[in-house]
């Protein structure tokens, strides 16, 4: 069966110089060893440091999908940049930094060989990770609150909805349309998803959240926008 299936990696990209190169090889290295049928797609919001040049320079010596954009529209933006040149049978999203380690993909993908999965979230909060760097109490708070708002409106009992592994059949995914710009593509998905009845599979992965200043960008403004998408995306037919 595996040999059968093909994976769409999409990568948001927005001002990730330090960390790009190393996602990339541990990518490329952890998509070798599953073996399956492959391709990486990476998305460069609009950079502002050398990101940009370091993937164009990338991209032309490897079998790499880059798109650029004109202007700064936001990860969400980015996601479905990738989702519309994906051709792969699973779309697996892929944060630009060293949060996520893709050392987990053998886990994520073990639902839809094993047990027929439509969607799987990697769960930072399920515990059998590897390792789990101690978040921030407040942004443990927002994401628990986030999380239970949001299955309260879809009768899913996620622990993590906001997490940056989300890995999808692309079959489901081309049948519902994507709207938000930035990380209100979280919720939105999610409702979405489980509007069209979809098997919702999580697995434990690793963690090693970033600091501001070691370049997190998600923020309190973006937990308000993920309270409106719950609400709005929950009532909205």
């Amino acid at each position: 069966m595996r040999d059968k299936i093909k994976i769409s990696v999409i990568i948001p990209c927005f001002n990730e110089e330090k960390t790009i190169e190393e996602v990339l090889f541990n990518v490329k290295k952890s998509l070798n060893e599953i073996n399956w049928l492959s391709e990486i797609i990476v998305i460069d919001d609009f950079s502002t440091d050398n990101s940009r040049a370091i993937l164009k320079n990338i991209s032309e010596k490897e079998d790499i999908k880059f798109i650029q954009h004109d202007t700064n529209k936001g990860k969400g933006a980015a996601i479905r940049s990738g989702i519309f040149l994906a051709q792969g049978d699973l779309v697996l999203i892929q944060d630009a930094d060293l949060e996520y380690n893709p050392n987990d993909y053998q886990k994520l993908l073990l639902p839809f060989v094993e047990a027929n999965a439509d969607v799987v979230y990697g769960s930072r909060f399920i515990g059998g990770g590897s390792y789990v760097r101690i978040h921030f109490f407040w942004h443990y708070l927002a994401n628990k609150i986030l999380t239970f708002a949001c299955n309260l409106f879809t009768n899913l009992n996620l622990t993590d909805m906001e997490t940056g592994y989300k890995v999808i059949r692309r079959e489901i995914l081309s049948t519902i349309k994507l709207k938000e710009d930035s990380f209100g593509i979280e919720p939105e998905l999610t409702i979405k998803l489980a509007k069209k009845k979809a098997r919702f599979f999580e697995v434990a992965i690793s963690y090693n959240g970033r600091t501001y200043d070691e370049g997190k960008k998600i923020g309190l403004i973006d937990a308000f926008r993920a309270i409106y998408c719950i609400l709005y995306y929950s009532i909205k037919s």
